[in-house]
C-alpha cells in the first residue's frame, strides 16, 4: 500500500504561515450526527428603514448617512482602534505586558441596496468597492503612525455579522497584527533564500497542476490553498507580482471585480444560501519600507462544512494540538470549480 493524499491521514505544511493543518480525508465518510444551525431569511428589502447602514437613515450614534448611490465610507461608530489613543506600556516582571495601540476603523457600504452581497452585485456594481479598498488603502496608510491596513469582511450572522446590510471594514494599526507579522517573515525568508516571491512560485505551481484552482481569468486565479484549513477556504491571488491594491492598473480591477463576483457566487451555489465566511486582503505593511517580499492576497474564510446548516468548529485537538480537516483541499477544489458563476436565485438551479 503506498501514501496517497486523498485516502491517508497526514500533515500538510503552510509556507506563509510556518504552522502545520491535519488532514484526515477518511473521516469525511462518516455520519453527521451533530449540531444543526437555522437557516436566516434568504429575501430582504431593498430598503430598510431600520437598518443603520441603509442611504439616508440614522445611525446609533446620531449620525445620517447621505443618499449614497455606490460606496459610502465612514469612521466606525463603534471602533476598536482610537487614534488619539494615549502612548504607555505596563509591564511587571516582563510577564504581564501591555502596550497602547492606535489606530482608524472604517466601515465600506459596498451598495446602497440592503438585499444584496457581493455574489448577487455585478462586476459593475463591485469595481467601485475594488476602488474604495485602494484608496483608502493609500489614505490610512499615508498617516505616519499607521503601519497595517487590514481591510475585511464578516458576512452572516455565522460569523457574528450583526447587520445583513453589504459592507466591510478597515482596522488600520499602529502595530503589525500577528498574521501578517508571520507572513512577513516567511515570504523575507523565502525571498532571501530562493531569490523570488514564495507566492508567484506557488501560484505557478497551482496554474500547473490545475486541481485546486476553482476560478481565474487573465488576471487572477482563485484557489483552495494546500494547506487550507477551513472546509472551503479559498485564496485569491493577482498573477502577476504586486505588493497591494493601488498597483491595480483599471483592466486588473475590472479583472478582479469579476473574479470576486465569480467566487462568491460559487460559495452561494453550494449549499443555495447566503454563504458566510470572513474574508480579507494581505497587503503590504505601510510602514515607509519597501516590501518586495510581499504578494498582495485575499483570504476567504467560511465555517460551512457539510450543508447550509453544518458549520466547521474548532474544538478539542484543534484548539490543543493544530487545526485538522476532514475534506481535503483537492475535494473542496472540485466541488466549487463545478459550480455555475450564475446565482442559484437568477438561475433557478445551482
Amino acid at each position: 500500500m503506498s501514501f496517497q493524499l486523498s485516502d491517508h491521514p497526514h500533515r500538510r505544511f503552510n509556507p506563509l504561515t510556518g504552522e502545520w493543518v491535519l488532514v484526515s480525508p477518511h473521516r469525511a465518510k462518516r455520519p453527521w450526527q451533530g449540531q444543526v444551525e437555522k437557516l436566516p431569511p434568504v429575501t430582504r428589502p431593498a430598503y430598510d428603514p431600520t437598518c443603520y447602514l441603509c442611504p439616508g437613515n440614522t445611525r446609533a450614534n446620531g449620525e445620517v448617512n447621505p443618499a449614497y448611490l455606490t460606496t459610502y465610507v465612514f469612521e466606525n461608530d463603534f471602533a476598536a482602534l482610537l487614534p488619539d489613543t494615549p502612548a504607555g506600556e505596563y509591564r511587571q516582571a516582563d510577564l504581564l505586558i501591555a502596550e497602547a495601540e492606535r489606530g482608524v476603523c472604517r466601515v465600506i457600504c459596498f451598495s446602497p441596496r440592503h438585499d444584496l452581497s457581493l455574489a448577487e452585485m455585478t462586476a459593475a456594481e463591485i469595481l467601485p468597492v475594488v476602488d474604495i479598498w485602494a484608496a483608502q488603502y493609500v489614505e490610512l496608510g499615508a498617516q505616519d503612525f499607521i503601519n497595517h491596513v487590514q481591510i475585511f469582511e464578516n458576512k452572516g450572522l455565522l460569523m457574528g455579522c450583526s447587520n445583513p446590510h453589504p459592507h466591510g471594514q478597515i482596522w488600520a494599526s499602529e502595530q503589525l497584527p500577528g498574521e501578517p507579522t508571520k507572513e512577513m517573515t516567511t515570504q523575507q525568508a523565502y525571498q532571501q533564500r530562493t531569490g523570488s516571491c514564495m507566492l508567484c512560485d506557488y501560484l505557478a505551481l497551482e496554474l500547473a497542476a490545475g486541481e485546486r484552482i476553482i476560478a481565474e481569468n487573465a488576471y487572477f486565479a482563485a484557489l483552495v490553498p494546500f494547506w487550507a484549513i477551513w472546509p472551503f477556504e479559498v485564496m485569491l491571488l493577482p498573477k502577476r507580482h504586486l505588493d497591494a491594491l493601488p498597483a491595480l492598473d483599471s483592466v486588473e480591477r475590472q479583472a478582479l471585480a469579476d473574479l470576486l463576483r465569480r467566487v462568491a457566487t460559487r460559495f452561494d451555489n453550494l449549499f443555495a444560501s447566503s454563504f458566510p465566511y470572513s474574508m480579507g486582503w494581505h497587503q503590504a505593511p505601510t510602514d515607509g519600507f519597501a516590501h518586495d517580499e510581499w504578494h498582495c492576497h485575499l483570504h476567504f474564510y467560511p465555517p460551512l462544512l457539510r450543508s447550509a446548516t453544518v458549520k466547521k468548529f474548532m474544538v478539542g485537538f484543534e484548539m490543543l494540538g493544530n487545526p485538522q480537516r476532514d475534506i481535503t483541499p483537492e475535494m473542496a477544489a472540485a466541488r466549487l470549480s463545478s459550480l455555475s458563476d450564475v446565482h442559484y436565485k437568477t438561475a433557478g438551479v445551482c
